[in-house]
């Protein structure tokens, strides 16, 4: 057993999985995709004796961003996103808070990450994999030595996500998975921003993408 421990809370009104990264040892919490409902990702965390040390957000949607800022002022933590969805989250018509909810929800991210960019938070080290396709921004984050990948909604289990909204590319996203996702190892654990958990060896099966 290594390190990491892995929990989830479905939030929200697409029902978006948001993850907790945990350090077994430390108690120092990564959270990845804050979707909402603030109080019960605090109430998780207060449960769990965990340290929150940062925010990571694998794409700007509205579904992904709902309790960032009070997070982020709450326990004091920085936020990081791809550059290229940094626009994307504050803006209520890019990020589809607007054309799917009929009212606007945005964020504000005060770091940036980019493709091969290694981050070193909570104890693990964290690879940034650019993954464009259901936003220019997207991103997946792997943490090799648990054989962890949080892969947003780029790749779900048999599905990808969707590439109809701003900034979207079915053709860029099929280019994402296999020239960055499918190079991965087969026993690595993929944890999508919605339904079940799923590996690289069963998607490059089963995946009709």
């Amino acid at each position: 057993m290594g390190k990491l421990q892995v929990e989830m809370l479905v939030l929200g009104i697409a029902e978006t999985n948001c993850y907790f990264a945990l350090n077994r040892e430390s108690k120092e919490l990564l959270i990845i995709d804050p979707a909402g409902e603030g109080a019960r990702i605090v109430r998780r965390i207060e449960e769990l004796g965990a340290s929150p040390s940062a925010i990571l957000l694998t794409h700007g949607h509205f579904d992904h961003i709902g309790a960032v800022d009070g997070l982020a002022s709450r326990y004091k933590i920085p936020v990081f996103i791809h550059t290229a969805d940094r626009e994307l989250m504050r803006d209520e018509r890019l990020n589809a808070s607007l054309l799917l909810i009929g009212r606007g929800v945005s964020a504000s991210a005060d770091h940036v990450v980019r493709d091969g960019e290694t981050l070193s938070l909570a104890g693990f080290d964290i690879q940034v994999i650019h993954t464009p396709g259901h936003t220019a921004g997207g991103v997946c984050y792997y943490i090799e030595e648990e054989k962890a990948l949080f892969s947003g909604d780029t790749l779900f289990c048999c599905s990808v996500g969707r590439t109809d909204l701003p900034t979207g590319s079915m053709g860029e996203l099929r280019a994402s998975i296999h020239e960055k996702l499918f190079v991965l190892p087969e026993d690595v654990k993929v944890y999508p921003g919605h339904d079940v958990t799923t590996s690289i060896g069963y998607e490059k099966r089963y995946n009709p993408y």
